[in-house]
């Protein structure tokens, strides 16, 4: 084993004493040993060759370990995590091997400054009490990649001078329920999420937290109040301490659960600002909710293609019991789409999560459904009543939207029956108002407007068929998949199937069809592109065989609409797919779309020129809704480690392309 290890300067700029640094946690070395840079330059090198073992989601940090042991972390700037990862762009992943001097990020300074924060960065060796006797910096101004300090090694057998500490071994469980006695308890916080070295609380009451006592607890090294957070340093054991604070506050806090910091800014002023602001936190809501379930989804949807290839290819019978079992495999995720989106969504916003999931079993009713499948769902025909009020009851199976605006409601009705309902009751009577009110408001109001809006859509498609084919191909390609956000694609069905009832066959259902390509063509785009995002690589690959296969939602909440721009460059393709769709007067005969889809195209009397216009527009919507994305739509920058369903309905026992 070599005595010493030269660690290089990762950046240009004053090498400086860690005592100097402007954090108090790495200035007391609970972190370990090392030094700081206050750098003059953006580009960031590593200042040792090993492997990287963390890279921050915020970006703002980076681990390596050196093949001696020694485990050094980079921590570019000081309290920069609540900057969401913005100034920073990092160019290496977990598991990579590299070099010292390789370039590994930049950071943006003036970003930093601007923002309030400091621009130190640290390098602190995390497992100094093992590996260390000393840290010698070469303090002054340096280049970046010349040498900034030397690490005396520990020899074999030595040990390493004693490290003061408070306390003794911590109790980690005993210390969450004394910071959240302190903070004012479980009732006071909004939400809880934790960085490399710090537990960061959301409260609602700030001045309910009492610093003397918690600073001195056993295992905090300090507390913090900035960026409207109560943060309780810990150091290395931050995930200890984070794990123990999510189970003492319970449910819903922590994790995917959590609320990240961005939602606790106000939304700036000014009309279209504040609708930016809130179209994309409904955005960011949606894709959240969708992200536990997209894997299912994609597996669903791959099952449900190749279901409908056998069909096609008449392996199997429609009405046979195997197609009826597997088709009931393919399909429940869909069908009960509004139970798992409930659960999740709930999650999501801080909600009860089985009550809003029983909230979707509501909607999902067989006898619900059956009352709704009587009328077209996008009729504002009164088909109930509840106490006496005339209502539309509309199929939600196979829905998101409405469970989205289910799980808000909930977040806002619990707190308030927390408050008015008597402890000794609440377990039962709380739930029991939620799911009756809840439930009331989303049936007698938010289904029918979502279907109103679906009627006046429908008839606008209706007329835009008539006036002229290539026109409705261009618009319905482009804009469609917008409309399966909110739900309001439900306006489609009718129209396919008045076209499928009268004629046989259907063009709209064809235009539709282009969309599905253009999404998948979209996501294929990423997962080609994507070298060191294995998670999201893995996400496009299923996506794009589940897009070909005729079900889009794992590509659309899974990647798409997740980063805006591959969404729209999608819809690019989907527009001009759809426009030659239209202007070659494609017909489809069969339900199943997309690629795997082909023959739908087919006419029974033969192939004609209605099935070569499919695959020229199928190959349109490919080839330019790729080509958009690869090239100006996505790079894997935009990739970051945020905690992202398009609604697909059933026409009897047959699905249509549309429906995807």
């Amino acid at each position: 084993m070599k005595n010493e290890e030269t660690l290089l300067s990762p950046a240009t700029g004053q090498v400086i004493d860690i005592t100097e640094v402007n954090d108090p946690m790495f200035s007391e070395k609970a972190m370990g040993d090392g030094f700081g840079v206050r750098p003059t330059d953006t580009e960031i090198e590593a200042p040792l060759s090993g492997k990287i073992m963390l890279v921050a989601p915020t970006k703002h940090a980076i681990g390596i370990a050196a093949d001696d042991g020694l485990e050094v972390l980079i921590h570019m700037g000081v309290d920069t995590v609540e900057l969401d990862g913005k100034p920073f762009e990092v160019f290496v992943s977990e598991g990579d091997v590299i070099t010292a001097g390789e370039k590994i990020a930049t950071m943006d300074i003036d970003a930093i400054k601007k923002a309030g924060k400091s621009i130190d960065i640290i390098v602190a060796i995390t497992n100094t009490a093992k590996m260390v006797k000393e840290v010698m910096p070469n303090i002054g101004n340096l280049k970046v990649g010349e040498a900034a300090a030397t690490v005396s090694l520990l020899a074999e057998g030595e040990e390493a001078a004693p490290v003061k500490s408070k306390g003794g071994k911590v109790d980690f469980d005993q210390l969450a329920k004394d910071i959240v006695k302190n903070i004012g308890g479980a009732e006071n916080v909004d939400s809880v999420i934790h960085c490399i070295t710090r537990v960061r609380f959301y409260l609602k009451d700030d001045k309910k937290a009492n610093d003397d006592v918690i600073k001195n607890l056993n295992g905090v090294l300090d507390v913090a109040r900035a960026g409207g957070q109560y943060q309780v340093v810990i150091g290395p054991k931050v995930e200890e301490a984070f794990d123990a604070v999510v189970n003492v506050l319970g449910p819903g806090f922590g994790g995917e659960g959590a609320k990240p910091a961005e939602e606790k800014r106000h939304a700036p002023k000014g009309v279209w600002p504040k609708t930016k602001f809130y179209f994309s936190s409904l955005i960011g809501v949606i894709t959240a909710s969708m992200m536990p379930i997209i894997g299912l989804l994609a597996a669903s949807g791959i099952l449900k293609g190749l279901l409908s290839l056998c069909v096609s290819f008449h392996w199997i019978s429609a009405t046979s019991n195997t197609y009826m079992i597997i088709n009931a495999m393919g399909d429940a995720v869909f069908y009960f789409l509004p139970l798992l989106v409930g659960f999740t969504a709930a999650k999501r916003l801080g909600a009860n999560q089985i009550i809003v999931a029983v909230i979707g079993g509501v909607l999902a009713y067989p006898t619900l459904v059956q009352l709704a499948t009587k009328t077209a769902s996008s009729q504002m025909t009164i088909n109930a009543n509840f106490f006496g009020i005339p209502i539309h009851v509309a199929n939600y199976t196979y829905s998101i939207f409405p469970m989205i605006a289910a799980a808000w409601l909930a977040s806002i009705v619990e707190p308030w029956l927390k408050k008015h309902i008597n402890a000794s009751i609440r377990m039962i009577v709380a739930p029991l108002v939620e799911v009756f009110v809840v439930s009331a408001l989303i049936l007698v109001i938010v289904g029918p407007v979502i279907t109103f809006l679906s009627s006046l859509l429908a008839g606008g498609i209706v007329s835009l068929l008539k006036f002229s084919p290539a026109l409705s191909g261009l618009i319905i390609g482009g804009f469609y998949q917008c409309l399966v956000i909110f739900g309001l694609h439900w306006a489609v069905i009718p129209v396919v199937a008045s076209q499928i009832a009268t004629t046989g066959h259907s063009a709209l259902n064809a235009i539709v069809s282009a969309t599905m390509v253009a999404q998948g063509a979209a996501v294929l785009a990423v997962f080609l592109k994507t070298k060191k995002n294995i998670a999201i690589k893995q996400i496009a690959g299923a996506a794009t065989l589940s897009a070909f296969a005729g079900i889009t939602e794992p590509a659309m909440y899974g990647i798409n609409l997740k980063y805006g721009r591959i969404f729209w460059t999608a819809n690019i393709g989907g527009a001009v797919g759809g426009f030659l769709t239209g202007l070659l007067h494609v017909d489809m005969w069969g339900f199943a779309g997309s690629l795997i889809g082909f023959a739908s195209f087919i006419n029974p009397k033969g192939i004609d020129a209605s099935f070569t216009g499919y695959l020229i527009a199928s190959a349109a919507a490919l080839i330019v809704g790729f080509t958009c994305t690869y090239f100006f739509g996505f790079k894997e920058s935009d990739l970051d480690e945020k905690v992202h369903t398009v609604e697909k309905v059933r026409l009897g026992s047959r699905e249509p392309a549309v429906n995807k």
